[in-house]
């Protein structure tokens, strides 16, 4: 005597939606430590910026290195939150995508806002306190 066979039991993790995406909880970890290390690095290079100008000898005036190379260095961990973003990607990891593209957005700004600023003082050093060269460029030039 033939008995029925039953039918496979439905499974979701087979066929063409199978979900390869990271744990949630080593994504979570992987941004958190990221962001921790980025963070780090950043407070060094402008605690070390920031101890260039600083002295306790009253009788001394010290002026602060240039920003250029400190701005490099936070370049450099900005290019390392895009890329560690563009690997998480591949993996899946979108807690370490956001958190790395967040990075990436904020290293920007500060690495445009400080070559603005040193711009702005490497040009008003040797024009005598104007911040426009000999030939005037724009409308604020006079």
């Amino acid at each position: 005597m033939d008995l029925p066979v039953a039918p496979p039991a439905f499974d979701a993790t087979s066929g063409p939606q199978r979900r390869d995406r990271a744990d949630t909880g080593a994504d979570i970890g992987a941004g958190c430590g990221l962001v921790f290390l980025e963070l780090a690095v950043l407070v060094a290079d402008f605690g070390l910026w920031f101890l260039s100008g600083f002295n306790l000898d009253t009788a001394k005036s010290v002026k602060t290195d240039s920003l250029w190379g400190y701005l490099t260095a936070a370049a450099g961990v900005g290019a390392f939150a895009l890329v560690a973003a563009l690997v998480a990607a591949r993996a899946r990891a979108i807690v370490t995508v956001v958190s790395q593209v967040v990075m990436t957005v904020v290293i920007t700004l500060v690495v445009s806002a400080g070559a603005l600023a040193q711009a702005h003082e490497d040009g008003s050093a040797g024009n005598g306190g104007r911040s426009c060269p000999a030939v005037p460029a724009g409308p604020h030039c006079g």
